[in-house]
C-alpha cells in the first residue's frame, strides 16, 4: 500500500466527519477509526488534524509523499513517544517499546528528574525521563520529509468567539446537547463502568450515560471511599446519586490500603516516575474492578477547570494579593542535591513567575497545566496494564471550546450551567452539595497512623546520589505538612523506581507498522 497508518485513537464526531468526507472522496460503509483518519489525511493531508477530534496518537506512511505524518490529540489523553537514531526514527504510544530496542540508551534526562523531585510532573511536555526518548506535546504533529524532523504546534487553546443567546435556556439546552455528544461518542459500548464519586460531574455523566445504555446491569458506579481514615462523604453522596439512577455501585474502602503498598505484582512497575503514587495499589485497585465490568470506563475529570470560575472580584483580589506577596527566591528543598541543582539550573526552575491571571484564568490555566499528560498517561493502558479505556467526556474539544465561549457569569460560576442542566435528574442533595475536597490528605494521614520507618530506611540505589543528599532528607514521620511529606515521597518513588524499572529487555528491531511500535527510515523519506 502507499499508504499505510498505525493508530491508537477513537475519532469523535464521526458522522459528521464522514459527511464532510464524502465531498471529497468515497467512503466505505461504517470505516474504522483508523480508516477514518486515513480519508481525513487523503483528503486535506497534514491539515487533516485539523478536521479531527477524540483521543488519538497516530502515524502516517505516505510511500508517494516519501513522508512520515504523526499526530497526537488537543489535549495529549493518548500518549506518543519516539526516539531518533541515525537514520531512523522508531515510535510508540508506549515507552518501554522504545527502551527495547538495543540501540536506545538508558541514560536519564536530568532536568525532567528535577522536575519530578520539585514538581511532582516533567515541566517539559516534549521530554521524557530518558535523553534518548522525546515525547510528542498534545496538540502537536510531526513530520518527517527530506531527512529532516518537523513538530509542529496544530492547536492551542484560545478564547473562540463569544457566544450569546437571547433566551438563558438556550446556553443549557446547548450545554445538555454538547454533554450528551461527548458522553455517546465515548461510550460506543453495550457496557461501561463509570468512575463515580459523590460529586456533580462524574455523576452527571452516569446519568447522562444511563440514558445511552440498554438496561440497568450495563452501567456499573465504582469509587474509593474513606470511613476512617479522613472525614469523607463520598460513601453518602455517591448512594444517594447511584440509588436515584438505579445502578449498582461498589464502594473500594480505602482506609486499609498502605503507602506504596503492591497488591498485584508489577503494579509499581511505571515507565516513568511521575506514574508512580503512594496510593497506588486503590488506584489499581479500582480500575481492576472497573475492568472486570467493561473495557469502557468514564470519567468526571475535569468540569472543575471550566464551570467553576471564581467570581471576578475575588479574582481581582487574589490577584492583587499574588503579586504582593509573590517571592522570587524560594529555596530549593534541602534534600536535593547542590551539585545536581547547579548543572541543571534547578533554582532558576524552581523560581518561575505565574501567568499572569487573565478571563477565563481557572480554564486557561487547566488547558496549560503539565498535570494533564501525566494524569492521562497514568490511565493508558500502558501504565494500568489493563484491557481497560478510560475516557474523559468532559475533556471534548466541542464542549471545551463552547464552555469557553460562552459568559463565564453566571454559567460558570460554582457550575451553575450543570446544576441547571440535571435539575431533573440528579438528587437534590446531589445537585446542592458545595464543591468541597477531601477533608483531608490520605497520604498524610497514613503516615501520622501508620509504621512508616521503612520509607525511611529503604535500601538506596546508587544512582539516587546524584540528585538527593539523603543526609538532608527530613524522617517521613516528622513531616507536618501534605507539601513537605509529598515532597518526600517522591525521593522514595524515585529511589523505588530506579531500582525496579530501570532494566528491560532487549531485542532486535522490528519495520513491522502495528500499534505499539514501529520503525521508519528517515533516509527512505527523503
Amino acid at each position: 500500500m502507499a499508504v499505510t497508518i498505525a493508530a491508537d485513537a477513537r475519532i469523535d464526531g464521526r458522522k459528521e466527519l464522514i459527511e464532510k468526507l464524502k465531498t471529497k472522496l468515497s467512503v466505505k460503509q461504517s470505516p474504522s477509526d483508523a480508516e477514518l483518519i486515513l480519508y481525513a489525511y487523503e483528503a486535506w493531508g497534514e491539515d487533516c488534524v485539523k478536521h479531527l477530534i477524540g483521543d488519538f496518537a497516530f502515524a502516517i506512511r505516505d510511500d508517494r509523499a516519501r513522508r512520515l505524518f504523526c499526530a497526537r490529540d488537543h489535549f495529549g489523553v493518548k500518549p506518543f513517544f519516539y526516539t531518533r537514531l541515525a537514520n531512523d526514527l522508531i515510535f510508540s504510544n508506549e515507552l518501554n517499546e522504545l527502551r527495547a530496542d538495543p540501540r536506545v540508551s538508558d541514560t536519564l534526562n536530568e532536568i525532567a528528574i528535577g522536575d519530578y523531585l520539585l514538581f511532582g510532573v516533567n515541566q517539559d511536555l516534549s521530554t521524557t525521563t530518558f535523553k534518548d526518548i522525546q515525547r510528542l506535546p498534545p496538540g502537536h504533529s510531526l513530520t518527517v520529509c527530506d531527512g529532516s524532523i518537523k513538530i509542529h504546534r496544530y492547536w492551542t487553546p484560545s478564547l473562540p468567539h463569544e457566544t450569546r443567546f437571547r433566551d438563558p435556556r438556550d446556553y443549557v439546552e446547548r450545554f445538555s446537547e454538547l454533554l450528551s455528544i461527548a458522553i455517546e461518542d465515548r461510550l460506543r459500548s453495550d457496557r461501561a463502568a463509570v468512575l463515580m464519586s459523590g460529586g456533580l460531574d462524574s455523576t452527571s455523566v452516569a446519568a447522562i450515560a444511563c440514558s445511552k445504555l440498554p438496561s440497568e446491569p450495563a452501567l456499573q458506579a465504582f469509587t474509593v471511599v474513606y470511613d476512617s481514615l479522613i472525614p469523607d462523604e463520598e460513601r453518602h453522596y455517591s448512594t444517594a446519586a447511584a440509588n436515584h439512577l438505579n445502578i449498582r455501585i461498589t464502594h473500594l474502602k480505602a482506609d486499609g490500603y498502605s503507602l506504596f503498598e503492591e497488591r498485584v505484582a508489577g503494579d509499581m512497575d511505571q515507565p516513568e516516575p511521575f506514574l508512580l503514587s503512594p496510593l497506588t495499589a486503590q488506584f489499581n485497585d479500582l480500575l481492576r474492578l472497573c475492568a472486570a465490568h467493561s473495557r469502557v470506563a468514564l470519567t468526571g475529570w475535569d468540569g472543575d477547570a471550566f464551570m467553576n470560575e471564581p467570581q471576578p472580584s475575588r479574582l481581582r483580589i487574589r490577584s492583587k494579593l499574588r503579586r504582593l506577596l509573590r517571592v522570587h527566591n524560594h529555596a530549593l528543598p534541602a534534600s536535593i542535591d547542590e551539585s545536581f541543582a547547579r548543572r541543571t539550573n534547578l533554582r532558576d526552575r524552581f523560581n518561575y513567575l505565574e501567568e499572569p491571571v487573565q478571563k477565563r484564568s481557572s480554564a486557561f490555566r487547566a488547558l496549560h497545566s503539565k498535570i494533564w499528560t501525566s494524569l492521562f498517561e497514568g490511565y493508558h493502558t500502558s501504565a494500568t496494564k489493563l484491557d481497560l479505556d478510560v475516557r474523559h467526556p468532559f475533556i471534548d474539544l466541542r464542549l471545551v471550546d463552547y464552555l469557553l465561549s460562552i459568559p463565564s457569569t453566571p454559567w460558570c460560576i460554582n457550575k451553575h450551567i450543570l446544576r441547571v442542566a440535571m435539575k431533573d435528574l440528579l438528587p437534590r442533595a446531589v445537585l446542592n452539595r458545595p464543591k468541597t475536597a477531601l477533608g483531608g490528605d490520605p497520604a498524610l494521614q497514613l503516615v501520622r497512623h501508620a509504621g512508616v520507618r521503612w520509607l525511611d530506611s529503604f535500601e538506596v540505589n546508587p544512582q539516587l546520589g546524584n540528585f538527593v543528599n539523603l543526609r538532608l532528607r527530613r524522617p517521613i514521620a516528622d513531616e507536618q505538612t501534605s507539601d513537605g511529606l509529598w515532597a518526600s515521597l517522591r525521593i522514595f518513588a524515585l529511589n523505588y523506581w530506579l531500582t525496579n524499572s530501570q532494566p528491560i529487555v532487549r531485542r532486535a528491531t522490528t519495520n513491522q507498522v502495528n500499534n505499539r511500535a514501529c520503525t521508519t527510515s528517515i533516509a527512505h523519506t527523503a
